[in-house]
């Protein structure tokens, strides 16, 4: 597998392709990532008051949280097949307004049950809109003479910054989670108005030969980043549904405070993506996700042994660094796989790593009903050493 100086970048020289130019395409995926980010954002800055609102304890909140990614996960092997037959783009166009509506519907919920079953269609829908965007990420990249994989992760980091800032001023002037989330709606469908047309061309089949089957046995190569994906999202869940429950539990912050930990999470995830490719030229892949790891353990560290509000802050920003670039790392060299298509290469790579969101919230409410949210947070945390020990083992890094 290529090193992040690949010849397999396209110089295109700013020529126009299928008549547009690259920088627009770029920014029309940018902001498909970034409307899908505030989307996600948008229902994890509510998760407390949603909580609060159908009186869940913490267990029974890390089953219904199950749900999404369950969602994601049986809907993996349609995704991709739809992208490699009709094409990122027009999936893309079709599901990214599909996906802001079933965000609205959350807010419906007015029993447990309700809940669960709006957080699986906002999973199923999820699922499609994230193997579309990573495959239309996987095509621009190709258009440039470097990676810029981790820029676009970038985009959806500041909408998840974007997105739990709103939620805090939301909550402060006391808007209900419904009218909340229809007017991100109504943003992401003029986004996609706007920006549908500049989508890169092409159906994305390439010419490699996709194996038949509903499910494809994944390759060693694809496996093993699949296990390093699993690492990261299984942290980035953590933070993403139970960073305000830490923040308003163990840390006892204010109401007003409580999506901090969140906020600091993702301004530094953003942050660390848009200085990520530069990181990855100058210290390779396996390095970069290496290090990455080892500050994932650190962040996690400060938060659990110091529950105070500066020091989670810290640490939840030293997390927010650590997942930055792995991810989308992980994501760019499965798209550059030989033996298979994008997209299909993506969705095997998805749904190893989607088990770290299928496994990782539940198993958080789990051990924090029979002991503490700070002993689910410690063994998170172990994660990040995990990511450090793979990573020197996987050589498509290199």
């Amino acid at each position: 597998m290529s090193s992040s100086t690949d010849t397999s970048y396209l110089n295109t020289d700013k020529k126009l392709v299928a008549g547009l130019s690259p920088d627009r395409i770029r920014w029309a995926v940018s902001l498909f990532y970034f409307g899908q980010g505030i989307s996600f954002a948008s229902w994890a800055s509510r998760i407390p008051d949603i909580k609060q609102h159908l009186n869940l304890s913490d267990a029974l909140l890390g089953s219904i949280l199950l749900a999404l990614p369950l969602g994601q996960l049986c809907t993996m092997p349609i995704s991709g097949r739809l992208v490699t037959r009709f094409g990122s783009g027009r999936v893309l166009t079709i599901a990214a307004p599909l996906y802001a509506l079933a965000l609205s519907n959350l807010a419906l919920s007015t029993q447990a049950w309700h809940l669960s079953v709006f957080l699986f269609l906002f999973g199923v829908i999820g699922n499609m809109c994230n193997i579309a965007v990573n495959t239309q990420g996987v095509e621009a990249e190709k258009l440039f003479t470097k990676p810029i994989m981790t820029s676009f992760h970038g985009a959806w980091s500041i909408a998840g910054f974007a997105g739990a800032l709103i939620g805090l001023l939301m909550i402060n002037l006391n808007i209900q989670p419904y009218l909340h989330f229809w007017i991100i709606t109504i943003l992401i469908w003029f986004n996609v108005a706007f920006n549908y047309k500049y989508l890169a061309p092409g159906n994305n089949t390439s010419n490699t030969k996709v194996k038949s089957g509903f499910f494809i046995k994944p390759e060693g190569t694809l496996l093993q980043l699949g296990i390093i994906g699993f690492c990261c999202m299984a942290t980035e869940g953590a933070m993403f549904d139970w960073s305000g429950v830490y923040f308003a539990d163990i840390v006892q912050a204010p109401a007003s405070l409580i999506a901090l930990g969140y906020a600091s999470f993702m301004i530094m995830m953003a942050l660390g993506r848009f200085v990520g490719d530069t990181i990855i030229l100058k210290l390779g892949r396996k390095r970069t996700v290496q290090y990455s790891g080892i500050i994932m353990f650190t962040g996690m560290f400060i938060s659990v042994c110091f529950p105070y509000i500066v020091p989670a802050t810290i640490g939840f920003m030293l997390v927010g660094i650590g997942v930055s670039s792995i991810v989308p790392t992980v994501y760019s060299v499965a798209g550059k796989n030989n033996k298979v298509s994008p997209g299909m290469a993506l969705t095997i790579v998805s749904s190893v790593s989607y088990f770290g969101f299928l496994m990782g919230p539940p198993l958080i409410g789990y051990i924090s009903e029979l002991s503490d949210l700070r002993y689910s947070y410690a063994i998170i945390g172990c994660f990040g050493l995990l990511v450090s020990f793979l990573a020197t083992k996987i050589t498509a890094l290199d």
